[in-house]
């Protein structure tokens, strides 16, 4: 276990409240107080959260307002933004300088899969990192993980100083052959390594929940969907962090109402989960998460995840809505529709979930360019 951390709840800084394109700092500072004056002290960020925003909103928020004690952060070691082993070095250190620390407390090898894993190891940049870590420029090593179990076994196998491992984890994904939570929580397991759970709510899916699935969890009388979720996944043996991306501050209380002290599902909750679970599975619905990784490169400037989450309302709610939302979406900012896709594939190449992204939109197209 990784130590100072204080509560098994963490505040994952890839969706951060925002006003006009920016992060809002008054905001931000009120949720990062709160955070901390409840007993928790985990924040994860990466560069490309937010395009460097989150860096600098951490800074802002959080480092230079509290002593480096108060607080365990973590950061990450993306694709993008090194092209050879010797451009590593300092694209860490701009890092640090972003974040306003000397040392982050741990450092993951981002979105690790069998193509980028192969990329970092041509770049030795597990080399570099642990070269880093030597130096004490942080504490701890591990990576995040988005792929098949056997991809994880075989790095888990070549690099034994890994510590940690993030993965994505989450009622609805536990079971998907596609995403093989389940799976990848048993190799951390087998490997004896503690997990940090990202993608608790998937993306916002596992809150603005289908009217039937949204039924079950009200009948319980209780939490919120978000609770149902985050309780899930923090349920586990050998989870040793479940993050939240909150955007603002009732997303914040709620969270902080049942994590502060962390109570199991129940048998009766347990259940009402493996309902909801079944209607996410027989409605077909995109499992694009909005992490807005595609977006990022596409040389047309496709919202692809917006696209997406119209796609999914209009399979949830079949009313004119979602087609009114999709002339919005595409509309706005000078977006391109999903026809005019030119069929790159850099989309599919930045995907943590894998999806047949060119493939998703011309059923987008053809669902809402008729």
């Amino acid at each position: 276990m990784i130590e100072g951390v204080k509560k098994n709840f963490g505040f994952g800084c890839m969706r951060l409240p925002m006003i006009n394109g920016e992060v809002d700092t008054e905001e931000m500072n009120k949720m990062v107080d709160l955070f901390l004056e409840s007993g928790f002290n985990y924040f994860d960020t990466a560069h490309g959260y937010l395009q460097g925003k989150s860096e600098k909103a951490l800074k802002t928020s959080l480092t230079d307002r509290y002593e480096r004690n108060r607080f365990i952060l973590t950061n990450k070691l993306t694709n993008f933004f090194f092209k050879k082993q010797e451009d590593i070095r300092p694209f860490f250190e701009s890092q640090l300088k972003a974040c306003g620390v000397e040392y982050f407390d741990i450092y993951l090898m981002h979105a690790q899969g069998a193509d980028n894993f192969a990329y970092f190891k041509k770049c030795r940049a597990y080399e570099t990192a642990l070269e880093l870590m030597a130096e004490g420029k942080f504490r701890h090593f591990g990576i995040s993980f988005h792929d098949r179990t056997e991809v994880l076994e075989q790095i888990l196998t070549e690099y034994p100083q890994i510590e940690v491992v993030q993965i994505q984890f989450n009622y609805v994904d536990y079971d998907d052959p596609a995403v093989e939570s389940r799976k990848c929580y048993e190799v951390c397991r087998k490997f004896g390594k503690p997990v940090i759970v990202m993608e608790p709510v998937k993306g916002g899916n596992l809150v603005n929940l289908p009217e039937k699935a949204k039924a079950i969890l009200e009948e319980l009388g209780g939490g919120s969907p978000a609770s149902y979720a985050i309780r899930f996944a923090a349920d586990f043996e050998g989870i040793m962090m479940v993050l939240s991306g909150m955007s603002d501050m009732a997303q914040m209380q709620d969270n902080i109402s049942y994590m502060k002290d962390f109570k199991p599902l129940s048998d009766k909750e347990l259940d009402a989960v493996g309902q909801v679970q079944e209607i996410f599975r027989s409605m077909n619905l995109i499992p694009c998460t909005s992490c807005r990784y595609c977006e990022a490169g596409c040389p047309k400037r496709i919202a692809i995840p917006d696209l997406f989450a119209v796609m999914n309302t209009k399979q949830i709610y079949h009313d004119w809505n979602a087609d009114y939302y999709y002339n919005v979406v595409h509309t706005g900012g000078g977006k391109a529709k999903a026809s005019e896709c030119i069929k790159c594939g850099k989309c599919e190449k930045a995907c943590p979930q894998h999806l047949q992204i060119r493939e998703l939109l011309v059923d987008v197209a053809g669902e809402f360019e008729k």
